[in-house]
């Protein structure tokens, strides 16, 4: 199945965010203090966010397990 995936990058914010879905959401937190993951009201994850990107060059890949959100 094919799956629409936006990137976008602030260089100078040194920011970058991976949306799945154009969907209303909002921001929350996970287990890693540098990303946060998009969701909407039902908890579905709609994307996600990484702060402090160029800090990860040096860095081991990071990984994390991005799940619907529940109440």
């Amino acid at each position: 199945m094919e799956k629409h995936v936006n990137l976008w990058f602030d260089g100078e914010g040194d920011f970058l965010e991976v949306t799945f879905s154009e969907a209303p959401g909002y921001m929350v937190e996970t287990d890693n203090e540098a990303i946060m993951a998009r969701v909407d009201d039902a908890g579905n994850v709609l994307g996600f966010s990484v702060m402090g990107v160029s800090k990860l060059a040096n860095e081991k890949p990071i990984s994390i397990d991005l799940h619907a959100q529940t109440a």
